[in-house]
């Protein structure tokens, strides 16, 4: 028996706790159980927009862009679209000043719609296929981070004036991060390699081709990166890259983009990452580096995605049915792997939290699974809930603004979950549930 059980009280006082760091900013304690997001009870969402559902915290999002702009004032900050898109949510991104990041003519699109500023995007991926190339062209995105020679050769053919083109460089740091993530390290898919020489011979391609103008270089080492010490050797290893390039060809690039990929704390006790400690440490360490080669300041450019909508969001399900294995017990919900792939596909963890009514004091261990048919498809493993949780309950996943719309699926033809905001007791629909009309609709069988 533990403590919880002995003291019921205790385990109220226990359950209540809210865990700093993975729940929107505006998450507070209701009455009989629920929670409240942004003035809203959770169980509001739940009977307005059905389950599973995906809830933002407006004013969450806003403050880490402040947040940003406070830690690294003289400091480019561009939002990773990936990580979250929408219409809503960008015009959110464009209000506070951000700049954007891009992959695809499809995320291009989404920026285009609302008026996104071209001036502030800049257009990455390892594959952009000449439809991504001219949707950039054509809108006059300011940058575009070049990837390979064959694209260079295509991008050079196909611009109709100077365009401005960074090179990504991966610079051979260790981000410490899942393998799935990892995109600093050598003999991967992006960018050139720094140790190969292959970064400094793609500097030379890109001048000799008229229609670009080359005014920086680009890294990224990876995502959930806590290490500020990683991010200090990539700055180290680029600045020494800007020098090389001083010497070999003559030029002095005013541009340096270092990426993003700073670490979100998903669960008690998973590592934050320090947003003034690395503003310190990276302004520190490109000041040296460029004091040591004597060269200018380069113009800085960080691309935070995940620290800006992670934990802005909550995903709602509700539990279809409870099965007592030999050694688990497993509580299935009407969610799964098609709204957040992330534990199935870099073994990502997740706290769950039940809200609606009054639970036993009393938990046990249990293993949140989803409503597909994938051994795989989980949710949180060994997780603590009430022994009476049963049919009909309904459960909150905090930390899923980042990489669960944008990666969120349709297998076993279910449609994706809706995407609501939240702010000051108001609720916006973003994004419509999906419907089988929708994915019928281009079938055409």
């Amino acid at each position: 028996m533990t403590l919880a059980e002995l003291i019921p009280t205790l385990g109220e006082s226990l359950r209540g706790h809210l865990e700093p760091g993975i729940w929107p900013r505006s998450t507070a304690h209701g009455v009989d159980g629920d929670l409240l997001l942004g003035g809203v009870p959770l169980t509001q969402f739940a009977a307005r927009f059905g389950t599973p559902c995906y809830l933002l915290d407006e004013l969450t999002v806003r403050q880490h862009c402040r947040d940003y702009r406070s830690a690294l004032p003289d400091v480019e900050i561009a939002y990773a679209g990936k990580s979250m898109i929408s219409r809503g949510v960008l015009r959110w991104i464009a209000e506070e000043g951000l700049s954007l990041d891009v992959c695809s003519a499809g995320e291009l699109a989404v920026a285009r719609s609302i008026g996104f500023p071209a001036a502030r995007i800049l257009f990455h991926g390892n594959v952009k296929t000449p439809e991504d190339l001219k949707a950039a062209i054509g809108y006059g995105v300011d940058r575009i981070v070049v990837d390979s020679l064959d694209e260079i050769e295509q991008l050079g053919s196909l611009a109709r004036y100077p365009q401005n083109v960074l090179i990504r460089v991966t610079p051979g740091v260790d981000g410490h991060t899942h393998k799935a993530i990892a995109t600093g390290v050598e003999d991967q898919k992006f960018g050139f390699s720094l140790a190969s020489g292959a970064a400094l011979a793609a500097v030379g391609r890109v001048l000799a081709q008229p229609s670009l103008r080359l005014v920086g270089l680009h890294c990224h080492i990876g995502s959930q990166v806590s290490r500020v010490a990683s991010f200090e050797e990539a700055t180290r290893r680029m600045i020494g890259l800007l020098a090389a390039l001083q010497i070999k060809y003559g030029i002095t690039l005013p541009q340096l983009d270092l990426g993003g990929g700073h670490a979100v704390p998903y669960r008690p006790g998973d590592p934050d990452f320090d947003l003034r400690g690395y503003a310190d440490r990276l302004l520190r360490a490109v000041n040296y580096e460029c004091s040591s080669y004597r060269l200018p300041l380069p113009r800085l450019t960080i691309e935070p995605g995940r620290a800006i909508v992670a934990s802005a969001g909550v995903t709602l399900y509700r539990v279809i049915t409870v099965k007592h294995g030999l050694s688990r017990t497993f509580v299935a919900v009407d969610g799964g792997m098609s709204d957040n792939p992330r534990p199935s596909l870099y073994g990502a963890r997740y706290s769950v939290r039940p809200f609606g009514r009054r639970f036993s004091p009393a938990t046990r261990p249990c293993t949140v699974v989803g409503r597909h048919c994938e051994a795989g498809d989980l949710l949180a493993e060994d997780v603590a809930l009430p022994v009476d949780l049963r049919c009909g309950d309904l459960l909150a996943v905090p930390c899923t603004g980042a990489y669960h719309h944008s990666l969120a699926s349709n297998y076993n033809m279910v449609g994706r979950p809706p995407v609501v905001s939240v702010r000051d007791g108001n609720a916006r629909l973003l994004v419509r549930r999906e419907t089988e009309d929708d994915l019928l609709a281009r079938d055409l069988g």
